[in-house]
């Protein structure tokens, strides 16, 4: 495939020029990612409840290309647009300094470096509820830090609220070397389970670095072969059948469903989980699909295991704000390693 053009725009002005104005990525209608565009338009303006951030960085995974593309149908119908997306600009995750708040604003001042949930990260400035930022944690980058949120909301509540992990457990995590899996196997060992990390030969060494106690490298092994049973298993592939997944789950054990491929435009996969809590009824076996949200307690949770060291985001590639097609591209291909990012430095 040929690789997209590089978006290109004015110079941003220089801070304190008073300009009102900022460069975004910008959709108007549901698109493929090679439609975006890099425009100039107007910068948020805080509500009471708002802080107004000036965007370092900000994450990119396989939610952005649903929020841009409209698909599955499904998000729409969750609240996104209809019809067309209620924010022009997309992205989720954000890390950068707080530019400005409003009046009913008490934990966060300008100048304070934040990380969290906003909308229209993939912007120089972004506006955000303050109960969806955190300060951000001193021993990491902003790069970092964006690439925390959503990814490891999605690892956090999948091990701890969905699979009801505990300590001492058997946890197998597949795609272990992807943005919601290295966090899930650092949370997995923080919460004291013993860690079989699945992944493909490139990520071997990744995955060993980051914690797993074993690695079964997909292309050499058939992890459903029976063989072994798990307490949990965390299958972020999406790729794998129910039947072939409950081969490697013991009698009582838990499945969690985190993400989904392929099928139509109105599900694209999530049937998979609908089948597997249909299935759950029947049999001791629990299949579970998940749909993580972002929550204030777990942004300040997951700040703590990254100061304490016991969480490193894993940050695979960083692209500027113009590359912002490149980048879902490369995400979408499934080789990433770790978190895709994209910077503003250049913008700053």
């Amino acid at each position: 495939m040929r690789p997209p053009q590089r978006l290109t725009g004015n110079a941003h002005p220089a801070p304190g020029s008073g300009m009102t104005t900022m460069k975004a990525v910008v959709r108007d209608a549901y698109c493929s990612p090679d439609a975006l565009e890099l425009r100039d338009i107007g910068r948020p303006v805080p509500g009471d409840d708002d802080v107004l951030v000036r965007v370092h960085a900000a994450g990119v995974d396989h939610g952005v290309w649903h929020l841009v593309t409209g698909l599955p149908y499904l998000v729409r119908l969750v609240g996104y647009g209809l019809f067309k997306p209620k924010a022009r600009v997309p992205g989720l995750d954000v890390a950068g300094r707080v530019e400005a708040v409003g009046r009913n604003v008490t934990r966060f001042r300008p100048g304070d470096e934040v990380f969290g949930t906003c909308t229209g990260a993939l912007a120089q400035y972004a506006c955000a509820r303050q109960d969806m930022l955190a300060p951000k944690p001193a021993n990491i980058t902003f790069e970092q830090a964006a690439a925390v949120p959503t990814s490891a909301f999605a690892a956090l509540q999948a091990l701890r609220d969905s699979g009801r992990l505990r300590a001492g457990q058997q946890v197998l995590i597949i795609g272990a070397g992807g943005g919601v899996g290295t966090f899930a196997v650092q949370l997995a060992k923080a919460l004291g389970a013993d860690v079989t990390g699945v992944c493909g030969t490139t990520k071997t060494d990744l995955v060993r670095s980051i914690g797993a106690d074993e690695i079964i490298d997909y292309t050499r092994e058939d992890l459903t072969d029976g063989a072994r049973r798990y307490d949990l298993i965390l299958d972020t592939a999406g790729n794998r059948s129910l039947s072939r997944l409950r081969r490697a789950l013991g009698p009582r054990g838990t499945l969690v469903l985190v993400g989904a491929q392929g099928g139509g435009r109105w599900l694209q996969g999530s049937d998979r989980q609908v089948r597997a809590m249909m299935l759950s009824r029947f049999m001791s076996q629990n299949l579970r699909g998940l749909m993580s949200t972002a929550r204030e307690q777990d942004l300040h949770l997951l700040r703590g295991y990254i100061e304490a060291g016991q969480v490193t985001p894993i940050v695979d590639r960083t692209y500027p704000l113009s590359e912002v097609r490149e980048a879902i591209g490369y995400v979408r291909e499934g080789h990433a390693a770790g978190k895709v990012v994209i910077t503003l430095q250049d913008l700053l």
